[in-house]
């Protein structure tokens, strides 16, 4: 199983944890939230993320998802990498989340095709789905 971390500034990370507890009635195993504080230097971070992604790899690797690209602690997370081993995807949100859950025990490259792709198809907007002939309370 491919562990995951959350890696985002302190409540989302732990926000998007808490919304996985809430929609699947239970935390899944080698999954954990990686709050970021604004005020933690950037090699304490880089120390204490790969303890936390050796923990979590039991040899099918650990698929970090992030806030934001740029932000410091992504660079920290980018000297960590490891092609197809330890690898990173920015931009988390709940739908890419739930996507990599349920499909975590597939190979690492597939996983991060899934966890684009629930990123990207959970973002719609709303109006075009929820409007019937202008009445913003019926769902099409």
């Amino acid at each position: 199983m491919i562990g995951l971390v959350i890696l985002a500034q302190r409540d989302i990370a732990v926000g998007l944890l808490e919304a996985v507890d809430h929609v699947l009635g239970h935390r899944p195993q080698a999954l954990v939230a990686f709050p970021v504080s604004y005020d933690t230097p950037p090699d304490q971070l880089g120390r204490t993320l790969h303890a936390t992604i050796a923990g979590l790899d039991h040899g099918d690797g650990v698929l970090i998802l992030a806030d934001i690209y740029g932000a410091t602690h992504i660079n920290v997370a980018c000297r960590l990498l490891e092609p197809q081993h330890i690898e990173l995807v920015t931009g988390v949100n709940l739908p890419m989340l739930i996507r990599v859950l349920n499909y975590r025990d597939r190979p690492l490259g597939e996983v991060i095709q899934k966890a684009l792709s629930g990123g990207m198809e959970g973002i719609v907007r709303a109006t075009e789905f929820c409007l019937v002939d202008g009445d913003k309370h019926e769902l099409r």
